[in-house]
């Protein structure tokens, strides 16, 4: 993914939401296009047999999990439409 790409961050940087490093934090970017980018960690192995029956994922696609104090510090910044 190009750098110019990422449109903007959603919430707190992971310094401001407490983290010592920043190389290994949970982080959500707005695209230039529309889409969210997420940085978490992948737990595709663990949890595609709990998946609803009707959810899926695609060979390319992934499990991603960020913690909940990523997904709140973002609320703020994710558009209503």
């Amino acid at each position: 993914m190009e750098r110019s790409l990422v449109l903007r961050r959603l919430g707190s940087t992971p310094r401001q939401r407490g983290s010592r490093e920043e190389l290994s934090c949970p982080d959500i970017f707005e695209l230039k296009d529309g889409r969210f980018a997420v940085i978490g960690t992948d737990m595709t192995v663990d949890l595609i047999g709990h998946l609803p029956p009707d959810a899926g994922v695609a060979d390319y696609e992934r499990i991603v999990v960020i913690t909940r104090d990523t997904m709140l510090h973002a609320k703020r910044d994710i558009p209503d439409v």
